[in-house]
């Protein structure tokens, strides 16, 4: 079936159902690049890696903003990478009070690495939409994901 065919909402959530797991199954099966194996790292600290990688440092408050988390979750990881040499943590010139935030330059490359192979499906797939349809999907991705939170209490 193709998109222009259109689908009952009945179709496109048995879809949906289907697809999902695999897409899962194939983002965790994208190669983990050597000097990030033995750290035991979960999605949530990739979704913080891949925020530290595109926006450059940032403080915690602002990561925790950014992953709509508690500041103390985003301080207990930033803490759990920093130990593993993994991030920098350094005192803001501009308000000594705070810490800025950074990947630590080894791991630079191997974290871009990491994020490449999604990255680039990604780009190949939403180049080809117009703004307003790259808005949609991003716009439906996180309406599902506020949905199922609703759905299981979270």
């Amino acid at each position: 079936m193709s998109a222009s065919d259109g689908m009952t909402t009945a179709q496109a959530v048995r879809s949906m159902l289907l697809l999902m797991p695999r897409l899962v199954g194939r983002a965790k099966r994208l190669p983990v690049p050597a000097a990030l194996r033995g750290l035991d790292l979960a999605p949530r600290h990739l979704a913080l890696l891949a925020h530290l990688q595109y926006e450059g440092p940032l403080t915690v408050s602002q990561l925790a903003e950014r992953l709509e988390v508690a500041h103390t979750t985003v301080s207990l990881m930033v803490g759990d990478l920093s130990r593993l040499g993994v991030l920098t943590r350094k005192e803001d010139d501009a308000d000594r009070r705070r810490r800025i935030v950074a990947i630590a330059p080894d791991y630079a490359a191997p974290i871009t690495e990491w994020l490449s192979g999604s990255a680039a499906a990604w780009t190949e797939v939403l180049a080809a939409l117009t703004p307003a349809e790259r808005a949609t999907i991003v716009a439906t991705m996180r309406a599902y994901e506020a949905a199922l939170d609703a759905h299981s209490g979270t």
